[in-house]
């Protein structure tokens, strides 16, 4: 027990947290959550991303990360403990045709814009929000010549065509060849340290190399979430761990 104090201590420091959660940018607290087969998927769950930038989450198949993002977006309601974030929330999913709908890169932007009162707007937001994944020009490209990694920056654009301002993002690279993981992570990277408007990501890997581009970084187990700490410094604590068993 005194050994977690001092872990936490040392976390609040790197990472100081909001007392009540009011300024932070997502606030997850006690959440509980069990399926109907009886599974207990989160166990007083406590998260807290205290201010815009690129968050990662690591943990095994079955910690809870998936049912804490469909608790996040509103899929699911937790069964005990709140949720609190005063941005609009997106998801992405790790494989992107799952998400793109329509035949070209515009038109699927298009899809998940708000209505404008500027006739003109849809369309500069749509090269604007091209232009911030690197699909300059793209516009009226057919989805179905794009790269893997195109289309999961097309598909991340898209999640962002909505204003949402907390991108949830669950192993967007697994599918991807090492070229586009690396595009697609530094283009959110690049999002996340806007000096504009910053965005604020929470990012689920099993590639301990892309925590080194994370902000802050935490292993979630048995439903919960340890402190945050920096992506390098989990890293070489899950490194440790790997090469000791």
């Amino acid at each position: 027990m005194k050994k977690l104090r001092r872990q936490v201590a040392a976390s609040d420091r790197d990472f100081p947290l909001s007392p009540d959660g009011s300024a932070a940018e997502l606030n997850v607290e006690s959440v509980s959550y069990r399926w109907p087969n009886g599974t207990l998927a989160l166990d007083q769950c406590c998260l807290q991303i205290p201010h815009p930038g690129l968050w990662m989450l690591v943990g095994s198949n079955g910690s809870g990360k998936s049912t804490l993002f469909r608790l996040i977006t509103g899929l699911l309601e937790p069964q005990s403990g709140s949720i609190r974030t005063n941005h609009r929330v997106a998801l992405v999913f790790q494989n992107p045709d799952h998400q793109l709908l329509l035949p070209s890169c515009g038109s699927d932007l298009l899809l998940g814009m708000t209505p404008q009162a500027d006739p003109h707007a849809p369309g500069h937001r749509i090269e604007k929000l091209l232009g911030d994944l690197g699909l300059s020009g793209m516009a009226s490209r057919p989805i179905h010549t794009l790269s893997g990694g195109q289309k999961q920056r097309l598909a991340i654009a898209g999640a962002l065509a909505s204003e949402a301002g907390l991108l949830l993002l669950d192993e967007p690279t697994a599918l991807l060849d090492p070229s586009s993981q690396r595009n697609v992570l530094e283009s959110v990277q690049k999002l996340c340290r806007s000096t504009e408007q910053p965005l604020t990501a929470l990012w689920i890997t099993h590639r301990l190399e892309e925590l080194d581009l994370a902000d802050g970084a935490a292993c979630m187990r048995d439903g919960r979430i340890d402190p945050w700490m920096t992506g390098s410094k989990l890293r070489d604590h899950l490194q440790c761990g790997r090469s000791g068993s």
